[in-house]
């Protein structure tokens, strides 16, 4: 791909690594390469979990790229096809995506684990939300945040700046495992390979059922499932692989998914 962004590929998993020394800040052309990379992760049949990791060992990442925009770079044209990062706007991305986290997430760093649907990090991470002392808005934070963790919590967060490490990250539930640095990134590919052979037509479903719920009640969202309102739900019902389920457990065999 690039200096910044590197991939490699196992299988049905994709690794992608932001690579920007010192701090993995991302500026607009970075963010459109990753824009571009989970795109195509998206869009290939073949591919079903993605691992989401930095280079280094201080950051996972700093967020927004403040020298670059100091230096006159600008986001006029955007921030890419998946926005900031690639993965926050990214529609129909309906495949699990892992974030590994080794560092420090900062802005829009933190807000770009959250975009991830699992986080598994080391024991020396910690997380923060700075922009409220610059004076502007941690945008995806101020949605999403309230929505993973208590509220009160949540805004004290985003109103204070305040650091949070990693293990009060996970008592709120925030981060799935926290690890040994050296042990971090085995965990993440044992889960990747779990979910690699599990039915991708499920996870796809998974995905946009949560995030179409959101918006809606309990009740309407029941009723979009039950009707087969949404795309990803009616593909899995009508599916190959629906059949398959069933007979596995009749035959008392493992199920092999075919994605279709």
């Amino acid at each position: 791909m690039s200096d910044a962004i590197r991939t490699h590929r196992e299988g049905a998993i994709l690794e992608v690594t932001l690579d920007r020394p010192k701090a993995n800040a991302i500026n607009p052309k970075t963010s459109w390469l990753m824009g571009e990379t989970f795109k195509a992760f998206r869009d290939d049949p073949d591919l079903r979990v993605a691992v989401l990791k930095t280079a280094g060992d201080k950051f996972f990442c700093a967020g927004m790229d403040l020298k670059a925009r100091a230096e006159g770079e600008t986001a006029d044209g955007g921030w890419g096809i998946g926005g900031f990062g690639g993965v926050q706007e990214l529609r129909g991305l309906n495949k699990p995506v892992i974030a590994c986290v080794n560092g420090m997430a900062v802005g829009g760093g933190f807000e770009l684990a959250l975009a991830c649907d699992l986080i598994y990090a080391s024991d020396h991470s910690s997380f923060a939300l700075p922009e409220i002392r610059a004076g502007t808005l941690a945008d995806a934070a101020s949605v999403r945040l309230p929505k993973r963790m208590p509220y009160h919590i949540a805004m004290e967060l985003l109103f204070t700046g305040r650091w949070m490490d990693v293990a009060e990250a996970h008592r709120w539930g925030l981060v799935n495992e926290v690890l040994l640095k050296e042990k971090l990134e085995a965990r993440v590919w044992e889960v990747a390979r779990l979910l690699a052979n599990g039915p991708p037509l499920v996870f796809a479903a998974i995905k946009e059922t949560a995030r179409v719920s959101e918006a809606l009640s309990f009740q309407d969202a029941m009723n979009r499932l039950t009707r087969r309102q949404l795309a990803t739900v009616d593909v899995l019902y009508g599916s190959e692989d629906s059949l398959e389920g069933a007979r596995a457990f009749a035959e008392k065999r493992s199920p092999v998914w075919k994605g279709r």
